[in-house]
Formats: C-alpha cells, sequence, structure tokens
C-alpha cells in the first residue's frame, strides 16, 4: 500500500512526512529507499513524496516531480517566500534581499517583503517599503509589540489549501520571532543580535515545515536558518541569460533602450539606466542588478 506525502524535515537520514489517510492527516518518520538516495542525491524540506508501507515500516520510495527547488534556503514546491528584513539593527541589506527576490522570481516564487523593527526608524522603514513596493511585491511592517493584523490576514489568505510558503532573510531579523507571534504554538527558538557585529545568532539550525490551519485544507509555513551571503560563484542560481527576467519592474524599460544587446547596466540610451536617473526605479534596485551581472558574466567567462 502506498501514500503520498509531504517531507517536514529531515535530520540524519530520517524524515518527517505528512500524510493524509482517509482524510485526516498524520504523521510518520521514515528513510527512503537505497535506491533513490543514489538517483536523486538529495531530498529536500517541502517535497511530495511516495510512501509504501511494509510489514508495519514506512519507506520513502520516490521523490514526485518538483515544481521549483532553492539552494538556499534549501526547500522544494514554494508559493511564496517571506523576505525578513529590520528596518535597522541589523541595518538592511539590499544587496541580499535583492538577490533573494530574483532567485524567488526565476523560480516562480511570490516574494513578499516583511520589515521587522519599525518602530525603531519610520525613516528607514519608509525607504525599504517604497523600494520593494516600486518593484510590485507585496510589503509589510511590523514593530514590536505593534499591530500584525494584516499581515496575519494576508498569510490566512494565501498560505492555505497545501500552499507553501517559507521565512528567510538574515540573522538577527527576527524571523522567528515574528512567526512566533503570528502562531505561538510553534514556539520557536529566538535569539538576539549582537550589538558589537550586529549580527543575529543563528537559532534556526534546519528548514522545517510547520501546519498551518487544519486537516486538508492545511498550508504550510517554513522558518529557515539565517544567513549573511549568497554566492553566486559557487551556486548556480541561474544563469547571466536569466538575470534580466528576475527584475522585473525593469521589464517596461527594456524596449527603451536603444540597442538590443544592451546589458541595462549603464550604456548610453539604455532605458533602464534612464529610469533610475528618473527615480522611476529605486537606485539601489539597479545597483543589485549590475553586482549580480558583473558576477554572473565572470561566472560565464571561466567556464568558456
Amino acid at each position: 500500500m502506498t501514500f503520498e506525502g509531504r517531507i517536514l524535515c529531515g535530520v540524519g537520514g530520517l524524515y518527517e512526512v505528512r500524510l493524509v489517510r482517509e482524510g485526516l492527516p498524520e504523521h510518520i518518520f521514515c528513510r527512503a529507499r537505497g535506491s533513490l538516495k543514489k538517483n536523486d542525491g538529495r531530498l529536500l524540506c517541502g517535497d511530495t513524496v511516495r510512501v509504501s508501507e511494509e510489514n508495519g515500516e514506512a519507506v520513502i520510495d520516490a521523490c514526485l516531480p518538483r515544481k521549483n527547488s532553492l539552494i538556499r534556503p534549501p526547500l522544494a514546491n514554494l508559493d511564496f517566500l517571506f523576505l525578513v528584513t529590520a528596518a535597522t539593527s541589523p541595518a538592511p541589506s539590499y544587496s541580499t534581499i535583492d538577490k533573494l527576490t530574483a532567485i524567488a522570481v526565476h523560480n516562480g516564487i511570490r516574494p513578499v517583503v516583511v520589515v521587522t523593527k519599525a518602530d525603531l526608524s519610520a525613516e528607514l522603514t519608509e525607504r525599504t517599503e517604497a523600494i520593494y513596493r516600486s518593484a510590485g511585491f507585496p510589503v509589510f511592517s511590523v514593530a514590536a509589540g505593534g499591530d500584525i493584523s494584516t499581515l496575519s490576514a494576508y498569510i490566512a489568505g494565501t498560505v492555505r489549501d497545501g500552499v507553501c510558503a517559507a521565512f528567510a532573510g538574515a540573522s538577527g531579523v527576527g524571523k522567528s520571532t515574528l512567526m512566533n507571534r503570528l502562531f505561538p504554538h510553534l514556539s520557536l527558538t529566538t535569539g538576539e543580535v549582537s550589538r558589537k557585529i550586529e549580527r543575529g545568532r543563528h537559532t534556526t539550525r534546519s528548514a522545517k515545515l510547520y501546519e498551518i490551519g487544519d486537516g486538508e485544507q492545511a498550508g504550510f509555513l517554513a522558518d529557515t536558518p539565517g544567513f549573511s551571503m549568497l554566492d553566486f560563484l559557487r551556486f548556480d542560481f541561474f544563469t547571466l541569460d536569466d538575470l534580466p527576467s528576475t527584475f522585473p519592474e525593469f521589464l517596461p524599460f527594456y524596449r527603451e533602450c536603444r540597442y538590443a544587446d544592451c546589458t541595462h547596466t549603464g550604456e548610453r540610451e539604455c532605458g533602464v539606466a534612464q529610469a533610475v536617473r528618473d527615480q522611476k526605479i529605486p537606485a539601489s534596485r539597479h545597483e543589485s542588478y549590475c553586482e549580480l551581472y558583473k558576477i554572473l558574466r565572470e561566472k560565464a567567462h571561466r567556464y568558456d
């Protein structure tokens, strides 16, 4: 007898899988068959798998086709990625946020930006909100102890009926704290930011999916380990040819470039560069694009 389920987490080759049998959710722990480990290489949190039972033991037989998968955070089949950044302490890294939005867009995942610690700097909060709203992404701001009802309602309306989402961002921005406020029953471990280096302790060690809602209508939400960088030279997130489509707010201005082979990094009569000068595109977004262009071009030249 076989069943389909979703991997909630995996540690040391042991996976927690959520099945639905006879209309009721059930959690089991099982390992993968050796042939699956050899052929697939790695199962990810969020994978949909086929599980069989033999002699009272459950085994993962197959990983079903993924609609997407991420290297960092290591997750599969995501629909939404909530990108959490603090207004200050630590200061927001727009480069990191932009790399994450680009990775999400490339993989067909909807980015949502959440600004925490909004009470510490109204100016920086408004600046961050403006940057990402202009990119067309949903943006929410929350203060310590402040109202979270708007964000909560958005999650309740979107992360349901099997939809899979994750919270991601740099260490110390308050991902786990925010998730605890939104869903107190999760009781996630939280840490503090070091005043000396303005970095948070890594309180989340590995990605794990949590059920949001009840029964077959439940959605899934992951807390992920914090990090400080995304290495595009080392990992294949996407290619140089993919880059233009990962900044969706640039798309209307590409047709205004004079030259068909425009790289959009500052050539004469570049529609994107002109949009930056006209403040139609935030300068920080274009700086991130140019940074990624330089990295991906260098990488492409390495393998020519």
